[in-house]
């Protein structure tokens, strides 16, 4: 099968790797710090999507509102646990390394568009051995405040830098479709992510529930 799409464009967190274990003892550790109970992953995974202070705010909201410390100061130990931890847990989904190297042998660019900081996803891609597989790694801080999904610009900075082509976008939150939708470009949601809701909601191009059915799905696109 050709397929008829350039580059594919993926969110990280909840799309191509279960990060949810590592996330949650991160935002475990502020909490702890807080005099807080913890939060199991399954707890902490809606609160993924749109960075970490909407993650540790998420779970401080869920153990009883604004600590009297502050924000900030857990905030920045919650970072630098989990830059200190950041593959402990942390593993692709099944499937997916196989569909990278699918893609790959066809020539597709492949790119990871996250709102995740972007030395942090460099980082987390660096250390499970992933980071060579990508043409280019764009943040939430990658382009600056107001320009993280759901803003269209990283999808259209994705494209612009792996230069140009028919281009389909892969993840698991609402974020990721209305970015891939705002930038004129087809949006495939994998139901096993960390979706708020149910991924009927999402209103995807393609919904996949395996990484097997990603190739099939970019050909039943084009």
């Amino acid at each position: 099968m050709t397929l008829p799409f350039d580059i594919v464009g993926f969110d990280l967190d909840g799309t191509l790797l279960d990060t949810s274990a590592d996330l949650a003892a991160a935002v475990n550790h502020a909490l702890a710090l807080a005099g807080r109970p913890p939060l199991s992953p399954d707890q902490v995974k809606p609160m993924i999507g749109l960075g970490a202070k909407h993650m540790l705010a998420e779970g401080l909201a869920a153990t009883g509102g604004d600590p009297p410390q502050g924000f900030r100061p857990l905030y920045k130990d919650m970072l630098r646990f989990y830059e200190a931890n950041v593959a402990v847990a942390t593993r692709p989904y099944d499937g997916a390394l196989a569909a990278l190297d699918t893609l790959a042998g066809q020539g597709v660019k492949l790119a990871i568009v996250t709102n995740k900081f972007e030395a942090l996803a460099v980082k987390l891609l660096d250390a499970l051995g992933l980071m060579p597989r990508f043409g280019t790694v764009i943040g939430g801080d990658t382009l600056g405040p107001g320009n993280a999904k759901p803003s269209p610009a990283p999808i259209h900075t994705m494209i612009a830098r792996l230069g140009g082509g028919r281009a389909v976008f892969v993840g698991d939150s609402i974020y990721d479709m209305q970015a891939a939708r705002a930038a004129g470009i087809p949006a495939i949601a994998v139901s096993f992510g960390f979706i708020h809701g149910t991924v009927e909601e999402l209103r995807a191009d393609a919904v996949i529930d395996h990484y097997d059915a990603l190739v099939p799905t970019l050909g039943a696109l084009g």
